[in-house]
């Protein structure tokens, strides 16, 4: 398998995102990056990450919605998941960190499978 580009989008790139960055940007198997899409974000979500990404993660299902009609219109998006998860957790929490890896890690093993791609 080729190495993957994993974008994490959660909505102030504080917590949650930058968490799924952390977790994989020593991982061999990806490149990870994370932004948000508050104007307020630390790093707002551009096209260029889009176009960048193989696998978005969005954390809440509304993001995705977002992600859609921001960007969605004129340019093809890469495959978008949503990991389901609230914005209560702070930064490299473990029980954050648990739920991240388990949606990833699940979405990965459809890429390897073929079903996704």
């Amino acid at each position: 398998m080729n190495t993957l580009n994993l974008l994490f989008v959660c909505g102030k790139n504080q917590w949650r995102s930058p968490t799924g960055e952390a977790i994989y940007r020593d991982d061999q198997r990806f490149e990870a990056r994370s932004a948000g899409l508050s104007k307020t974000a630390k790093r707002r979500l551009t096209l260029k990450n889009l176009q960048w990404a193989h696998l978005v993660f969005v954390m809440e299902e509304e993001q995705k919605g977002k992600i859609a009609k921001l960007y969605g219109k004129e340019n093809h998006l890469p495959e978008i998941v949503c990991l389901d998860i609230p914005d209560i957790y702070p930064f490299m929490d473990e029980e954050l960190i648990e739920l991240i890896k388990q949606g990833v890690e699940t979405e990965l093993l459809d890429w390897q499978l073929g079903e996704s791609r």
